[in-house]
C-alpha cells in the first residue's frame, strides 16, 4: 500500500524505512506541508502520514478522501490540527502516537529549566568571546522552590519525579487527580492558587478550547513577580503578546518555550537567510531571559524511532480491521482524559 508522508525531514525518512523493513509499504516522500493546496499530492495513497504543523481541516480532508485516502496517521501526540468531526464525515479513520517518550520532553522541560536558572546559555556565549564576568549570572537553587505543573499525564509525571528529585515543593493542576503525582507528595490546587504560589510554572497539557490561552494577562496578573514560564506542550496555551507584556514588567522573570503559537510559520525549517516576518516572535528573542527552542523536545532516537514504529503499526492494525488503541475520534476530551498527550511531537 503506498503512503504520503507530509513535511519529511532526513530523520524521518531514516526511521520511517528502518521500521518499514517488516512492513513493505511504499513511501510517497513529500517535503510541504499538508494544507488544502498540497493535499492534491496524495492522490492514489489510502493512507496518509502527518506531522504536528500540517493541517488537516475540512477543506484539506475533502480533498484527500475524493482521491482515495481513507486513513489519516499522525505521527504524533496532539491532533488539534485535525477536524475530527470532518473526518469522521467522510470515512477517514484518523490514529495517533500518544506516546513515544515522555521522557524525552520531560527531560528537555528540566534542561530550559536548569539553563535558564544557571544562565548557561549566557555564559556560554560570554565564555566564547573571553568574557569569564560572573554579573548578572547569579541563579538559585532548586531546592525548596514551589513548582507548579500544569497537566499531569505521562510527562508531567516524570518531570515531577525529576523536580522531587531536587528537593522541589510540587503544586499540581488537572481535572482528575494523578495519584503518581500525589504519591511524590504534590498538592493539587486551583490555578489561581497554583498561579500565586509557584516559583516555576510548567506546562504540560494538550491543546483545546478550554485551555487556549491558558497563560494570558488574566493569569500573568496572578503569578508571584519574577516567575519562571516554561512551555514544552502547545504553543496556543500561551499569549504570546501577554507574555511578552509580562516579560518588559519584570512579572516573568524567565520564559522558556520550545513551543510557539505561529510556529508553523517558522519551526523545522532553515530561515537564516530570509528576514522573519513575525514580530511578536522577534521581540521575544530579544529578552535576555528568554530562552526558545525549535520544539525539540521531542527529538531522541528513541522517541524519533519510536514514533515510527508505532505509526506504521497503526497503519497495519487498521488495514486489518484490527481495533486500534490509537485511533482518535471526535468527542469531547476533558484535560485529564487527553493529559497523557501533553507535548508535542506533540
Amino acid at each position: 500500500m503506498k503512503v504520503a508522508v507530509f513535511s519529511t525531514k532526513v530523520y524521518d525518512k531514516k526511521f520511517l524505512e528502518i521500521a518499514n523493513i517488516n512492513q513493505q509499504y511504499e513511501f510517497a516522500f513529500f517535503d510541504p506541508h499538508l494544507n488544502k493546496d498540497t493535499a492534491i499530492l496524495a492522490a492514489g495513497c489510502p493512507a496518509v502520514c502527518i506531522f504536528v504543523n500540517d493541517e488537516a481541516d475540512a477543506t484539506t480532508l475533502e480533498t484527500l478522501a475524493a482521491n482515495g485516502t481513507s486513513l489519516l496517521a499522525l505521527r504524533c501526540a496532539g491532533f488539534n490540527n485535525v477536524d475530527l468531526k470532518a473526518a469522521a464525515k467522510l470515512c477517514i479513520t484518523v490514529v495517533r502516537v500518544p506516546a513515544y517518550s515522555p521522557q524525552s520532553v520531560a527531560e528537555h522541560t528540566i534542561a530550559m529549566i536548569l539553563c535558564l536558572n544557571r544562565k548557561i546559555h549566557r555564559a556560554y556565549n560570554r565564555v566564547r568571546e573571553g568574557n569569564f564576568s560572573l554579573d548578572g549570572l547569579m541563579g538559585f537553587d532548586m531546592r525548596d522552590r514551589t513548582v507548579g505543573i500544569i497537566g499531569t499525564g505521562k510527562i508531567g509525571v516524570i518531570v515531577s519525579q525529576i523536580l522531587k528529585g531536587f528537593g522541589c515543593k510540587l503544586l499540581a493542576y488537572d481535572v482528575y487527580r494523578n495519584p503518581e503525582v500525589e504519591a511524590l507528595g504534590a498538592k493539587y490546587v486551583e490555578l489561581p492558587e497554583l498561579f500565586a504560589n509557584s516559583d516555576i510554572i510548567s506546562l504540560h497539557c494538550p491543546l483545546m478550547p478550554e485551555t487556549h490561552h491558558l497563560i494570558n494577562s488574566d493569569a500573568i496578573a496572578q503569578m508571584k513577580p519574577g516567575v519562571m514560564l516554561i512551555n514544552t506542550s502547545r504553543g496556543a496555551l500561551i499569549n504570546a503578546k501577554a507574555v511578552t507584556r509580562g516579560l518588559k514588567s519584570g512579572k516573568i522573570g524567565w520564559l522558556g518555550l520550545d513551543v510557539y503559537e505561529k510556529e508553523s510559520d517558522l519551526f523545522f525549517e532553515d530561515l537564516s537567510g530570509t528576514i522573519i516576518q513575525d514580530d511578536v516572535f522577534l521581540r521575544l528573542t530579544t529578552f535576555h531571559n528568554v530562552l526558545i527552542t525549535g520544539h525539540q523536545a521531542f527529538f531522541t532516537e528513541d522517541a524519533v524511532s519510536n514514533i515510527a514504529e508505532t505509526t506504521l503499526t497503526n497503519i497495519t492494525e487498521v488495514l486489518q480491521g484490527v481495533s486500534c488503541v490509537n485511533e482518535v475520534k471526535a468527542e469531547p476530551k476533558t484535560l485529564s482524559q487527553t493529559s497523557t498527550i501533553s507535548s508535542p511531537v506533540a
